[in-house]
């Protein structure tokens, strides 16, 4: 029961990939696709940010001139939270809005030439 409670967000995490992956799979609806593509994508960025999150931590400003000599700083360093999964991830949400963006656009395009977002109906249409 401890591992379970220690470990609620990775669960929280799987279950939110797990319906936008079935949303992606087992819809036929281009915008419910898009949908489940957004939640898997928020998903995977929620877990980058929650490992990279360190209880305790201090921001990552270093300050050797003042009297700190390379051993006190190697060792202070492992106190400072690692910011490379937040820009990374703050990267992955740029990335994530350009990609619906452009793909909402594309549906909007398919919907006036085809009339419908159905997956089997364009495809039958073609």
């Amino acid at each position: 029961m401890e591992f379970l409670v220690g470990h609620f967000n990775y669960f929280i995490y799987i279950t939110l990939m797990m319906v936008g992956f079935y949303a992606m799979v087992g819809k036929k609806n281009l915008v419910k696709k898009l949908v489940g593509m957004n939640i898997f994508q928020w998903s995977i960025i929620l877990f980058f940010v929650s490992i990279g999150a360190k209880h305790g931590g201090n921001i990552p400003i270093i300050d050797a001139g003042h009297g700190h000599n390379a051993a006190e700083l190697v060792i202070e360093s492992a106190n400072y939270v690692n910011p490379l999964p937040h820009v990374l991830m703050l990267t992955a949400i740029v990335v994530g809005v350009g990609t619906t963006g452009v793909s909402l656009a594309l549906l909007l395009t398919l919907y006036k030439k085809y009339g419908t977002l159905e997956e089997d109906e364009i495809i039958r249409k073609l």
